[in-house]
């Protein structure tokens, strides 16, 4: 992009380096994560269920196996969904992302490698999100006819490992908050120069 036109949009922009006061990127990010770990973790315990049936029961929790599924199938659903504007989202911010050029994050990326790492992989977890829903849905509307349980073991420890996955891309858009300062209030004002007790009140 030109950087004349993104110019002319930083006068407006505020001490986090965007047009609005709260980074809408790392929420929906939170919101991702949440669904999706919350979905694989109601299909595991819906596998698991004749295990466990004894523990609902002790506990007086009334749940039925297919209910478990529900929840599971519902989360990758709507995380599937939220993905396509986390990335959106995600880009955006990092368009107008502004870190400091000599700094190095813990794992000795400089801030504009950590920004393409962390877009690419942005990219690749929305295809396998949306992967694992299609799958999810192959799985609750086809095989489940001829199945007692919805979802299949390889499905649960792909999942498994797409949570490992978001682990390390989330660690990578830690740092560009904490060691790059991107879009984070506080440490703008201080490169500034600025005092916080008085800024932000």
């Amino acid at each position: 992009m030109n950087s004349e036109l993104i110019d002319q949009l930083t006068g407006s922009l505020g001490a986090n380096g965007l047009p609005y006061t709260i980074p809408i990127h790392p929420n929906l990010v939170h919101l991702t994560i949440a669904l999706f770990v919350i979905g694989m973790t109601f299909d595991i315990v819906g596998v698991l269920f004749p295990f466990q049936k004894w523990v609902f029961k002790f506990l007086a929790i009334t749940v039925e196996r297919d209910n478990l599924f529900d929840v599971g199938w519902y989360n990758m659903l709507a995380a599937s969904i939220i993905t396509f504007f986390t990335v959106t989202a995600g880009f955006y911010e990092m368009l107008l992302a502004t870190p400091p050029a000599d700094t190095k994050s813990a794992w000795g990326l400089q801030a504009m490698e950590t920004m393409l790492w962390h877009g690419v992989g942005g990219v690749v977890l929305l295809a396998l999100i949306v992967g694992m829903t299609i799958w999810r849905g192959w799985q609750r509307f086809v095989w489940r006819k001829d199945a007692d349980r919805q979802v299949q073991w390889s499905y649960l420890l792909t999942g498994v490992g797409v949570i490992l996955i978001m682990y390390v891309h989330g660690t990578l858009g830690a740092q560009m908050a904490t060691e790059f300062g991107i879009h984070n209030t506080a440490d703008s004002l201080l490169r500034l120069g600025q005092d916080l007790n008085t800024t932000l009140k």
